[in-house]
């Protein structure tokens, strides 16, 4: 009977990159975990992490069979008890919505590192499409909103609305812990997020830089597949809360945000749902009539 692994990939074997068909029977366990260690661009085309115990590299988490963990070992040129590997698989420890875990990583075995440059945010997929001209932004929180746009007058950056959004297999929850309470992320679950997409330009995204607190480590930009009218998205920017805690309770004036960004935009079903949560978790009610 063949035994089974778990692979933690954060590179080309990532969903939609391309080498992902080498894990097209793969069963996916977490698709934004992380893991210790700084990631550096190779300039190939591909990734390389270095162990490094102050940094964090994100990545999905698959349970794969024996036969294709010796696919994968052959793709990153890694040989049981070789010398002169490119990379060398060993077991990492992995934090993800989902628990910890336990999985095969490739590491730095050739690379020399003082010559690449490190991938910022330790995201491959940030790396490779925050470059971009323009680009599609899921908002699931205050970004709904329109209000502080127009107070800090950057509104016309955010006037291009592509549709509404719906995020597959992630809830929201109230995990960043500010001076004044919770703010919203999205964590990886069995349900679905509803928010608004914007089509943005690199301006807008300077401005959502600041807002999000990357700087200050805060949240950081990831990419998720958005489905909008039926059609999926790929490659979409939200923000993740960075170290999550437990649900903290928004403040009323964060939550007034989100349900008045929301009225109206997403399915009644969602918005009843961002209600409920509210008030049997934070037993916060705000009255519709409060912002329209």
């Amino acid at each position: 009977m063949s035994t089974n692994h778990l692979i933690f990939v954060y590179g080309t074997l990532m969903e939609h990159e391309p080498n992902h068909h080498l894990l097209k029977d793969a069963k996916c366990v977490a698709r934004h975990g992380w893991t210790s260690g700084a990631l550096y661009d190779t300039r190939k085309g591909y990734p390389v992490l270095s162990l490094d115990s102050s940094q964090r590299v994100y990545g999905e988490v698959y349970e794969i069979s024996e036969e294709d963990l010796q696919e994968i070992d052959k793709l990153e040129g890694f040989q049981d008890k070789k010398k002169d590997n490119g990379f060398t698989r060993t077991v990492q420890t992995i934090q993800s919505d989902f628990g910890i875990f336990q999985a095969n990583v490739y590491v730095n075995e050739s690379f020399q590192l003082e010559s690449l440059k490190r991938v910022a945010f330790g995201d491959w997929k940030a790396h490779r499409y925050l470059d971009r001209d323009s680009f599609l932004y899921f908002a699931y929180g205050s970004c709904m909103d329109t209000e502080r746009f127009s107070s800090s007058g950057v509104d016309q950056l955010f006037k291009q609305v592509a549709g509404c959004g719906i995020a597959e297999n992630f809830s929201l929850a109230y995990t960043r812990a500010a001076e004044d309470g919770g703010r919203a992320d999205i964590v990886e679950s069995t349900g679905t997020v509803e928010g608004k997409v914007y089509q943005l330009n690199k301006q807008a995204l300077e401005y959502l830089f600041v807002r999000e607190g990357v700087a200050g480590n805060h949240y950081r930009p990831a990419f998720v597949d958005v489905i909008i009218d039926g059609v999926l998205h790929k490659h979409v920017l939200t923000f993740l809360v960075i170290d999550k805690s437990q649900e903290i309770a928004p403040p009323i004036h964060y939550a007034t945000e989100i349900l008045r960004g929301a009225s109206g935009f997403v399915s009644d079903h969602y918005y009843s749902q961002l209600e409920h949560d509210l008030l049997n978790k934070f037993q916060l009610s705000i009255p519709i009539n409060s912002f329209k």
